[in-house]
C-alpha cells in the first residue's frame, strides 16, 4: 500500500479530524500543531497565540485510494477560508486557514486550487489560506486524539 502525508489547518483541530476521518482512503489521524517558532508546544502554550503554532491535523493517506486534490476539496468544503484568523467561535492565529505542503507537487495543486476559488466567485470575500512548506509537526497530547469520537 502506498502511503502520502497531509496537513491542515481549518480551525479546531478536532472537527477536522473527525470529518478526514471519514473520507475514503485515510489511513490515520493525527491532531497536533505545525508552524511556530516554539519547541515543544503544549496545548496551553498554543492557546495563547504567541507561539505561531496552528492547529492541524496531519493525516496519512493511501493515494491509490484518494488523492491530494479530494482531500484538499474536503478542506476547502470544511471551513471558512475567508475569515482571518477565525472558525466560528474559535478565535486567534492557532486556528487560521493553512495548508501545510510536503511536496512540490502538493504545493503547485494546492495554488492552483486556491487561485480557481478565488476566480470562481465561490467566497464573497477574499480567501485568507496560508500555504506553506511544512514544518516540525508536534503531536497534541494525547486527550486531544480522535476527541469527537470519544465524545459525540
Amino acid at each position: 500500500m502506498a502511503t502520502a502525508v497531509a496537513t491542515f489547518g481549518m480551525g479546531c483541530f478536532w472537527g477536522a479530524e473527525h470529518i478526514f476521518r471519514k473520507v475514503s482512503g485515510m489511513i490515520s489521524t493525527t491532531v497536533g500543531y505545525m508552524g511556530g517558532s516554539y519547541e515543544n508546544p503544549t496545548y496551553r502554550d498554543v492557546c495563547t497565540g504567541r507561539t505561531g503554532h496552528a492547529e492541524v491535523v496531519q493525516v496519512l493517506y493511501d493515494p491509490d485510494r484518494v488523492s491530494y486534490e479530494r482531500l484538499l476539496e474536503v478542506f476547502w468544503e470544511s471551513h471558512d477560508p475567508t475569515t482571518l484568523n477565525r472558525q466560528g467561535p474559535d478565535v486567534g492565529s492557532q486556528y487560521r486557514s493553512v495548508i501545510f505542503y510536503h511536496t512540490p507537487e502538493q504545493r503547485e495543486v494546492a495554488v492552483k486550487m486556491r487561485s480557481v476559488l478565488e476566480r470562481s466567485g465561490r467566497f464573497a470575500r477574499p480567501i485568507v489560506t496560508e500555504i506553506l512548506s511544512a514544518a516540525k509537526f508536534y503531536r497534541a497530547e494525547e486527550y486531544h486524539q480522535k476527541y469527537f469520537d470519544r465524545h459525540l
